[in-house]
């Protein structure tokens, strides 16, 4: 059993409290899925599960964990720094239990994991893994160690669609406690039987938490029936206000007006007069009371909207925008050939998506794509690489990045802008670097919307959005009205968007 008990976090710098007297209790079977917008702080309180002190940096966490005889495995959500520049050997003989394994046992974790049976043992650096093969030796390293409790910071980041079915079945076939995030939400559908919704609500001001049993499509379905009923029900509430508070208003200014007129030659319907005002007035407070305790309009935490593109980034159907060539596809290092003889072709404003296993090269390709597109006159292109990095200036706050003019009538208006994407007024100020993944996808997102691209190039677009969100990405980006050369492993991504998809392989796109 995993018991969280009274858990309150408060953010350090700008003192908001993003969790507030969590509680909760898992036991074998269970697996749980912690949603909600970006920011948050699902990953907050997953540091703090594994180790209260994880979190300490920039979060003040007040609680108890109950562990009991409970192992915890945890997976971040990045490698960790120390991590990046070892050989996979290094990392893995820093598994407790890596040496005791057999070489039958590291052949069967390897045939399951879809990887070579010497992968273990390569000096190739963790860092130059690409983004699954880095998910897949960070899950191997945990599962060497026995653990009884699943702790999963976005394990579908980067991974291809065989990994994430891998991952499912992993998921659901695992007999004790798995705790986990995610923004895929077929992996969630697939896999939760158990969801823990926080949320952030009256502009960020109020933190609220739901924990229920069942599975991701029921929750969503009974919550926003729950709340369709509310919303009837206080909208019915204030229309009974209304009539009740137009009648009482007749009758006191009847009687008002009555005494007002009351002739001095009759005191006895003086009397009756006041006292009849009196027994309206009491009415009025009665009525006061009655309107505290009537039905609220449901409080929810908005999903975020803006529209990618404008009239400008509109392209004539059927006309050829790209013609990408390219005879071998290696390494950033040069060593090893990925690919030979890639040809794409681009057509208006087609959505083209490049799915292939990892470590095949699709981010090194879109990368080549971006390099050469980014640099013609005759379209407008924008790139969002898989690694935020690449692009912020960690340093900046969001404001400053995405405006260095100083004008304070664009600085105004991108304060509008990345408050309707849900940042507070605190966060515009923050330093990107203490932004999460999804409030950083926002920045470049915004800056894509404020630009005239009529050509998107999109590694992963929505990896670090959460499933309340992903939706209204995918729609964002399928009314785009330029075209889009993206590459994804999100099967509803690549089902409500995509007009063409592409496999990467040895052989180039087929």
């Amino acid at each position: 059993m995993l018991q969280i008990k009274n858990l309150t976090i408060t953010h350090k710098k700008d003192l908001r409290i993003i969790l507030e007297d969590f509680n909760m209790v898992l036991n074998d079977g269970d697996k749980a899925v912690i949603i909600g917008e970006e920011g948050n702080g699902k990953s907050t309180l997953m540091k703090w599960i594994y180790d209260p002190d994880m979190a300490e940096e920039y979060a003040e966490c007040q609680g108890e964990r109950v562990l009991g005889a409970e192992m915890l495995g945890y997976l971040p959500q990045e490698l960790p720094k120390e991590d990046k520049t070892k050989t996979l050997y290094e990392y893995f003989s820093a598994a407790k239990l890596f040496f005791d394994k057999t070489p039958k046992e590291l052949a069967a974790m390897a045939s399951e994991f879809q990887i070579p049976g010497d992968f273990f043992y390569s000096d190739q650096i963790m860092e130059s893994l690409s983004g699954g093969e880095k998910v897949k030796a960070q899950l191997m390293r945990l599962l060497m160690d026995n653990p009884t409790v699943l702790l999963l910071d976005e394990p579908s980041n980067d991974i291809d669609i065989s990994t994430l079915e891998l991952l499912e079945k992993l998921i659901n076939n695992w007999k004790h406690i798995v705790l986990y995030i995610s923004h895929d939400e077929t992996l969630i559908e697939n896999t939760a039987n158990m969801i823990i919704h926080i949320e952030q609500i009256m502009r960020k001001t109020k933190s609220r938490y739901t924990i229920v049993k069942d599975n991701y499509k029921n929750y969503i379905k009974r919550r926003a029936e729950s709340f369709e009923r509310q919303e009837q029900q206080a909208i019915n509430d204030r229309n009974e206000k209304k009539r009740r508070d137009e009648k009482y208003a007749r009758v006191y200014n009847s009687v008002e007006h009555a005494l007002s007129n009351v002739s001095r030659q009759a005191p006895g319907v003086g009397k009756n007069l006041k006292d009849k005002m009196h027994t309206v007035k009491a009415m009025g407070k009665r009525f006061e009371k009655e309107d505290e305790n009537m039905t609220k309009m449901p409080e929810q935490e908005e999903a975020i909207f803006f529209k990618l593109g404008n009239e400008s980034a509109k392209m004539p159907a059927g006309k050829t925008v790209i013609e990408y060539e390219l005879d071998e596809l290696k390494t950033p290092d040069g060593n090893k050939v990925l690919a030979k003889d890639i040809f794409l072709r681009v057509r208006g404003p087609e959505k083209i998506c490049i799915v292939g296993t990892n470590g095949v090269g699709k981010t090194t390709l879109l990368k080549k794509m971006a390099d050469e597109l980014l640099g013609r006159s005759d379209i407008k292109a924008q790139y969002m690489p898989q690694n935020y990095e690449e692009l912020l200036d960690l340093d900046a706050t969001p404001v400053e990045f995405l405006d260095d003019t100083g004008d304070k009538a664009i600085r105004t208006r991108i304060r509008t802008y990345l408050g309707s994407l849900k940042y507070t007024a605190d966060e515009m100020d923050h330093p990107i670097r203490e932004l999460s993944g999804g409030q950083k996808a926002k920045v470049l997102l915004l800056k894509m919307s404020l630009s005239d691209a009529n050509v998107l190039i999109l590694d992963e677009p929505t990896r670090n959005f959460s499933p309340l969100s992903g939706p209204v990405i995918r729609k964002m980006i399928a009314s785009f009205p330029g075209a889009v050369i993206s590459i994804s492993h999100d099967r509803k991504y690549i089902e409500e968007v995509c007009t063409k998809t592409y496999t990467l392989t040895k052989e180039g796109l087929e």
